[in-house]
């Protein structure tokens, strides 16, 4: 390609928007499961216009969503050949790197003793807690006991992930994020190798009142090879994250990084971002789709939620010109109808719109995520990495 297809490429992850089990969900206990779908068959209604007029319903029968009768964009599924159902293994897929070994956990009886000893002795903290939890739940149970006394609240959950709370006013903020840095630095052993270390700061001060902050800052352990986003970056070119976005590629690639406090908020800014004037990639997570609603098992949030997005994706259609591509896509699913609280090994959607696109309607299923790095490296004229897989799918280019 001589020439550039667009200028700017915006790609938005609705962080566990799952669209049916994945062909190998058996070998993970995930038959049957279907985050999309089940989140429309659990609520009377469920509006998404924008969605809908980008082909989703097309993609995926929707018992309140009717398909489009002339969808405005291209839609297909991608399949994930990483090994996991994690969030890095999704989105680092994305940007072209399969993952062969799934991240460690810790879920059914915590983190091993040597372990604990070892970051009490390096935190001065003793730990309490240390068992897999919902981060609501175990600040109900123990959030009063680390204000009194400074003890630690640790804990993990079915992700590959070590959690510390912090009272913002009593912990402080400052060392929590002290402690989580000494966490993630024991945690690169292999044998303790955790995906991401999490602070989870929270306020109040007794039972009824605790509630997280929007101070969360993950430690992910790097990429382990180079990603599209390091190629665009090299090349001279903008790469915006919003989002968790830098904190999963632990800034690897980033040239600009802006963080949400939700995902409401996520798309302001990228509505705000699609009306400056840059060149590259802006690569955008949504978490609250995973966090609040898909762990909790709660369809009825996970679906006010979308319609929250749906709205928001309409004033971005509307900011988006000629030159602009849109791609929205997922990283795993998290059925909120499935039994316990994990990811689950789900198939994502893909769609793609632009103003500028003469085409519209299915595409092929590529057989990974990372057609969409693919697509990206290729219409900015960037070589992918030595290393990473994936092809781009033409019918955008």
């Amino acid at each position: 390609m001589d020439k550039e297809r667009w200028k700017r490429i915006f790609v938005i992850v609705i962080d566990s928007l799952g669209v049916g089990a994945a062909g190998d969900a058996a070998d993970y206990g995930d038959g049957g499961t279907d985050t999309l779908g089940h989140i429309s068959d659990s609520v009377e209604a469920f509006s998404i216009p924008n969605l809908r007029r980008l082909g989703l319903a097309n993609l995926h029968p929707l018992r309140q969503v009717p398909p489009a009768d002339s969808p405005e964009g291209y839609y297909t599924r991608l399949h994930e050949r990483s090994r996991g159902k994690d969030t890095m293994t999704g989105h680092w897929e994305l940007m072209g790197l399969k993952t062969e070994k799934p991240f460690i956990t810790f879920t059914d009886h915590g983190f091993p003793p040597e372990l604990v000893a070892e970051l009490e002795r390096r935190t001065g903290h003793k730990v309490i807690g240390n068992k897999s939890a919902s981060g609501t739940v175990i600040l109900e149970e123990l959030a009063e006991e680390e204000i009194a006394t400074g003890h630690m609240i640790v804990y993990t959950s079915a992700d590959s992930v070590l959690q510390i709370c912090g009272n913002e006013e009593t912990f402080d903020l400052a060392e929590l994020y002290r402690c989580c840095e000494i966490a993630r630095e024991l945690t690169m052993r292999d044998e303790w190798k955790v995906g991401r270390v999490i602070a989870r700061p929270y306020v109040g001060k007794r039972r009824g009142e605790f509630k997280r902050t929007s101070n969360r800052h993950d430690y992910a352990v790097p990429p382990f090879g180079q990603t599209v986003l390091d190629a665009l970056k090299d090349q001279g070119l903008d790469v915006i994250s919003i989002g968790k976005i830098r904190d999963i590629f632990s800034g690897c690639g980033i040239t600009r990084a802006l963080k949400s406090t939700s995902s409401v908020h996520g798309m302001e800014q990228t509505i705000q971002v699609a009306g400056e004037d840059f060149h590259g990639l802006c690569f955008v997570n949504l978490v609250d789709f995973d966090a609040l609603w898909g762990h909790r098992r709660d369809p009825e949030g996970y679906a006010r939620e979308l319609e929250r997005f749906d709205e928001k994706l309409g004033q971005l259609l509307e900011v988006l010109g000629e030159e602009d591509l849109l791609m929205i896509t997922a990283d795993h699913g998290n059925d909120p109808a499935f039994t316990g609280t994990d990811h689950t090994r789900e198939d994502v959607p893909l769609l793609a719109y632009s103003k500028g696109l003469t085409g519209s309607g299915p595409l092929p299923e590529p057989d990974t995520f990372a057609a969409v790095g693919a697509t990206v490296a290729k219409n900015f004229g960037v070589a992918m990495p030595e290393g990473t897989i994936g092809e781009p799918v033409e019918e955008l280019l």
